[in-house]
C-alpha cells in the first residue's frame, strides 16, 4: 500500500520552501549591497560615478543622491554637501561650471577621472579669502577647462593634467585676496595659457602672494605662453622650481613664452627651472618676457638652464633690472648731501633689493671749489640684515678729486660673518656753507 501526502500538506511545503527561497534571496542581495557599498571607502562623504547618467552616492546612507546628464551638476551638488568627493575613473562631461563655493578644508579627488570640459570652469570661490581657505584638488585630466581659483587661501592644485585649455588655471581677486595657492605634479599641454595670475578686479588686492609652483611640466604650442603674471597681479615671496618648459617643438616655433611677466614678482625664486627649445630658427621665442608694466622680474636663484635656440632667453625691451644670485650690479653718480659745520648730512642707503650684497667695491668722487681749509668728509657703514651697524671707514678731501676704497677699507667694515642689507653713506664739510658735490657710485655682486 502506498503512502501519499494529502494535497494540503504539499501545498504547505510548497510554501515553505517558497518562503525560505525569498528568505534566501533577500539575504543573499542585502549580502551583496553590504559588500557593494563596502567597496567604497568611508573616507568619501560622495563617490560619484555613471552609469547612464552621472550620479553621486551618499557614502554614510549608501544612497544615490544625485543624478544629471550634466556632470557640473552632480559634482557641485556632491560639493555643497559633503567635503571628500572622489570622482570614479570615466569620462565627464561639463554643459555648466562646477561651484565650489565658501568651502573649508574640501578634497575633490581622482586617480583617473577625465573631465571634458567644453570651454567651461571648475571654480573654487569665496565671497572673501577666509570663507575659501585648504581645499585640494587631485588626480583629474581636464580637456578644453579651465580651473578658477578666486578669493581662495591655501587652495593646492597636484596631480592634475591639463590639455588643450584656453587657460588652464587661472587665479584672479575680485573680493580680498588669494595666497598660499599650491600647483604640484601637474602637466600642462598644448594649452593656450597654462597658469594665469589675473590682473585683480572689484574689490580685489593684487595679491597672490607666497604661492608656489613646482614639479610640473609644460608642453607650449604657437601663440602660446606658459605663466602669466598679468599687469598688477602680485604673484610675490613665492616660489618656480623643478618645472620643465618644452618649447618650438614639432615644427611649432612661433611666438611662444614659457614666463611673461607683466606685473610684479617681487621676491619670488626661480630654483632648478629648465626651459627647452627644439627650434632651430626660433621666431619670437622667449624663455622669459618681462613687459612694459612689469614692477620687479623674478630672482634666478639657481639651477636656471636655458636649452636649445632662442630669439632671447630673456626678452627685456624696456631695460627692467634682473636680478639673481651671483649676479653684478652698479650703481653709478649716486649724489651725497654735504652738511655743513662738521655735521654730517642725511644719510643716503644704498642697497640692491631685492637681494642682498655678496660684495661691492666704492668708488668717490669729490667736486667744487673748495675754501681756504675747507675739507669735505665721506663716510661708508654697513648695515647688515640684524641691524647692526659697522665700524666707520672716513675718507677726507681738500680739493676736487676721484679715489676708491682700497680692499683693506672695505674689509674694515666686515663681521666675522654676517649679510650686508644696506650700504650707508654720508658726507660733512668743516666750513658753514659749501659748494662741495659728492658722488658715490658702487659696483658688486649680489647674493
Amino acid at each position: 500500500m502506498k503512502n501519499s501526502l494529502s494535497k494540503r500538506v504539499q501545498t504547505s511545503l510548497l510554501i515553505i520552501v517558497l518562503v525560505l527561497l525569498a528568505v534566501n534571496m533577500y539575504l543573499i542581495f542585502d549580502l551583496r549591497q553590504i559588500v557593494e557599498n563596502a567597496a567604497y571607502t568611508s573616507a568619501y562623504d560622495y563617490v560619484i560615478f555613471q552609469d547612464g547618467v552621472y550620479s553621486a552616492r551618499n557614502m554614510a546612507s549608501g544612497y544615490v543622491e544625485f543624478t544629471s546628464s550634466d556632470a557640473a551638476v552632480v559634482i557641485s551638488q556632491a560639493v555643497a554637501k559633503g567635503n571628500v568627493i572622489y570622482i570614479k575613473p570615466g569620462n565627464y562631461t561639463l554643459n555648466s561650471d562646477v561651484q565650489v563655493n565658501n568651502k573649508q578644508r574640501g578634497r575633490i579627488l581622482s586617480d583617473g577621472a577625465v573631465i571634458v570640459g567644453n570651454g567651461k570652469r571648475f571654480i573654487i570661490k569665496g565671497d572673501v579669502y577666509n570663507s575659501s581657505q585648504n581645499n585640494v584638488i587631485s588626480g583629474l585630466t581636464i580637456i578644453n577647462g579651465t580651473l578658477r581659483v578666486e578669493n581662495s587661501f591655501g587652495t593646492t592644485i597636484t596631480n592634475m593634467e591639463f590639455v588643450r585649455c584656453a587657460v588652464a588655471i587661472e587665479v584672479v581677486n575680485t573680493e580680498t585676496w588669494s595666497e598660499g595657492t599650491e600647483i604640484s605634479d601637474c602637466r600642462f599641454i598644448n594649452s593656450t595659457a597654462s597658469i594665469v595670475f589675473r590682473t585683480p578686479i572689484g574689490n580685489g588686492t593684487g595679491s597672490y602672494a607666497s604661492s608656489k609652483i613646482s614639479r610640473c611640466f609644460f608642453n607650449i604650442l604657437d601663440d602660446s605662453v606658459g605663466i602669466v603674471v598679468e599687469r598688477l597681479a602680485e604673484f610675490s615671496d613665492s616660489q618656480i622650481q623643478e618645472v620643465r618648459m618644452w618649447m618650438g617643438e614639432n615644427g611649432f616655433v612661433r611666438n611662444q613664452t614659457g614666463l611673461l611677466v607683466d606685473g610684479s614678482m617681487h621676491q619670488t625664486l626661480l630654483f632648478g627651472v629648465v626651459f627647452e627649445s627644439f627650434a632651430d630658427y626660433p621666431d619670437q621665442l622667449y624663455a622669459i618676457s618681462l613687459g612694459a608694466t612689469s614692477i620687479t622680474p623674478p630672482i634666478l636663484a639657481g639651477g636656471i638652464s636655458f636649452l636649445g635656440n632662442w630669439t632671447a632667453k630673456i626678452h627685456n625691451p624696456f631695460n627692467k633690472w634682473i636680478a639673481g644670485v651671483g649676479a653684478i650690479f652698479k650703481q653709478e653718480d649716486l649724489e651725497i648731501p654735504v652738511g655743513v659745520n662738521g655735521q654730517y648730512g642725511p644719510v643716503q642707503s644704498i642697497q640692491m633689493r631685492p637681494l642682498t650684497i655678496a660684495s661691492f667695491k666704492p668708488k668717490i668722487e669729490v667736486q667744487g671749489s673748495f675754501a681756504y681749509n675747507e675739507t669735505v668728509t665721506v663716510r661708508f657703514r654697513l648695515e647688515f640684515v640684524d641691524n647692526v651697524i659697522s665700524p666707520s671707514v672716513e675718507k677726507s678731501f681738500s680739493n676736487a678729486t676721484t679715489l676708491w676704497l682700497s680692499d683693506d677699507d672695505v674689509l674694515r667694515m666686515f663681521p666675522s660673518q654676517s649679510v650686508i642689507w644696506n650700504i650707508l653713506v654720508d658726507a660733512k664739510a668743516n666750513s658753514t656753507v659749501t659748494d662741495a658735490v659728492v658722488k658715490v657710485s658702487i659696483y658688486g655682486v649680489n647674493t
